[in-house]
């Protein structure tokens, strides 16, 4: 009869954690942002079906040409302009989500650039950008001369082909040139006003679920007004040229601005209520599921799901036994935090893996602080290596993907080798997102059944339930519905409507939402509390013995993969 009324009580407790408890409340804020965007782009719809298809009417009679005409490339790039985050809507609210703009000397060209500013800036760079559009406007005459010339012998004569193909990428060539240094150009901007009604949202969404929990809500307001100025002073910092080139970003300025205050003049009482570190990481975990698109994971093949599948998984349990058995670490939740961290995608596992295991917050944040600072040497190191040793783009962006935590740092470390590398990077690290909740899953169920196991032998399924972590949940739900959403609309309509449209509101406010976490991290880091883990210097070693096996194991994968096992699938993507 006891045995009935907990299971009732705890039935009831499940219920009443749907408005009581973080993780849910980190569900609901972000589901209400993922379908606030597609309620604003759905209405496009089929206005971008009409100029999608006429496009693509064009590009399959050109694509029988014997090389690229003016009017396929053309076709191509009307089509690429088709996209959601262009909506006057999407658009405005996209840009609210800005973050500081790149700055050298001056501060204050974070936030704001006047007009007289622009134009001096402008006035240096645009000559040079108006010269280049003549010689574009000039070879577009040449190369449509040149296409018309072919066409009119019926495409039979291939000096008259070659010709054609040699003017018109002369041409397209020179239209890049334009599009990239255009991007040089500077607008006016006051970033001030914008981003205050951006804190302002963020802590009106945020307010309500700190009220459902019990929580005072003038406090947390109040508090979240200092939190919220640390992290954009935190970004503002990261957005220097010569920080963010040598990898010291927003997200480590976050922390040690956090630490620095915590440690030195203790955080401010009245900051404290806002200090809510999980509610923030969970809610941008929720938004990072909407990056998680299985058409992407498809997109990559085996090789992809190889090397973040298989290798991870190898890696987190080795780290965690090597932790276990050789170190001798006493806390076991420290030590699957860490291999988490290291092994699968950096602070998003370790805070799913901590919520799983219970592991104490000390040990949170002694994992995310040893995460970003090997994040931030191996996001400039590792493309120097790769560059030194001579891997391809493909291979080259795999190990990035593969091996960097963070999802940001892995974007701009591929970035350093290339589009392609890039894309591969991000591709990898996507499908090992994946993970983040796959592993949740299977610590929660290892620290219930082996961990912490009761005396009477007996393993409860509500305990496995209870450690799980239900962001978690919401992450997948969000990743599934856009990733059904994508796969049914076609590759065309779904990165106009889901990869340039909704995950460009996700990621934007994402962003935010782990930038507030770990100033959060920071504000409730004790120095001394943290001194106690590090024993001997064994998480440190345990990082870099896991990195290190990583490396080695994620190179040999990706080798294998792309060279031996699916070389045309490297060829595919090398060839785009």
């Amino acid at each position: 009869m006891a045995e009935d009324n907990i299971v009732i009580d705890r039935a009831k407790s499940s219920w009443s954690d749907l408005w009581t408890k973080e993780d849910y409340w980190a569900i609901w804020v972000g589901v209400a942002v993922v379908l606030l965007s597609i309620f604003l782009i759905l209405p496009a719809k089929s206005e971008f079906i009409q100029k999608i298809e006429a496009q693509n009417a064009i590009i399959k009679v050109e694509k029988e040409k014997p090389y690229p005409t003016v009017a396929l490339i053309e076709a191509k790039k009307a089509k690429k302009a088709v996209m959601g985050g262009a909506l006057p809507a999407l658009k405005e609210l996209k840009s609210y989500f800005a973050t500081p703009k790149k700055w050298k000397s001056n501060i204050l060209d974070s936030m704001m650039l006047s007009k007289e500013q622009a134009d001096a800036i402008n006035a240096k760079i645009l000559p040079a950008i108006e010269a280049t559009k003549a010689e574009a406007a000039a070879a577009y005459e040449i190369a449509k001369a040149a296409d018309t010339l072919a066409q009119t012998n019926n495409y039979e004569n291939e000096e008259l082909n070659v010709a054609a193909d040699v003017a018109i990428q002369a041409w397209a060539d020179l239209e890049d040139k334009v599009a990239k240094d255009s991007e040089k150009i500077v607008k006016p901007y006051n970033l001030f006003p914008k981003m205050i009604m951006l804190g302002v949202a963020i802590a009106i969404a945020m307010s309500i679920g700190i009220f459902f929990m019990g929580m005072s809500v003038p406090r947390f307001l109040i508090g979240f007004i200092g939190v919220f100025i640390l992290c954009v002073l935190a970004n503002i910092l990261g957005s220097n040229g010569s920080m963010s080139y040598y990898g010291i970003n927003a997200e480590i300025w976050s922390i040690v601005l956090g630490m620095l205050i915590a440690n030195t003049i203790k955080t401010p009482q009245w900051i404290s209520p806002a200090v809510q570190v999980e509610y923030y990481i969970k809610t941008g975990l929720v938004l990072l599921g909407g990056e998680v698109l299985f058409t992407k994971i498809v997109a990559i093949g085996i090789p992809g799901i190889f090397i973040a599948w298989i290798v991870t998984p190898i890696v987190l349990v080795a780290t965690y036994i090597f932790g276990q058995k050789v170190l001798k670490i006493e806390s076991k939740t420290l030590n699957i935090v860490i291999s988490a961290d290291m092994s699968v995608c950096g602070t998003s596992a370790a805070i799913a893996t901590a919520a799983a295991c219970r592991a104490k917050k000390e040990e949170l944040t002694l994992a995310v602080g040893i995460s970003l600072t090997f994040t931030a040497i191996m996001m400039v190191v590792l493309p120097a290596l790769i560059k030194v040793i001579g891997l391809d783009a493909v291979l080259g962006g795999a190990w990035i993907g593969g091996t960097i935590d963070s999802t940001g740092a892995v974007a701009a470390a591929g970035a350093f080798l290339g589009d392609t590398a890039m894309q591969v990077a991000a591709t990898i690290k996507m499908i090992q997102n994946v993970l983040i909740g796959v592993t949740a899953f299977f610590v929660a169920i290892y620290f219930t059944t082996k961990v912490e196991r009761s005396g009477d032998g007996k393993v409860s399924l509500m305990e496995i339930w209870h450690r799980f972590p239900k962001f978690v949940i919401g992450f997948l739900g969000v990743s599934i519905l856009l990733s059904v959403m994508s796969s049914s609309y076609g590759s065309d309509l779904a990165y106009s409507i889901i990869d340039k449209g909704v995950v460009d509101i996700t990621k934007g406010l994402r962003g935010w939402f782990f930038a507030l976490a770990f100033v959060s991290v920071g504000l409730a880091t004790n120095f001394k509390a943290l001194a106690a883990y590090f024993k001997g210097g064994k998480p440190i070693i345990l990082y870099v013995c896991g990195q290190s096996f990583n490396l080695a194991l994620t190179l040999l994968m990706a080798w294998v993969m792309f060279n031996y096992a699916f070389p045309e699938i490297k060829a595919t993507l090398l060839a785009q």
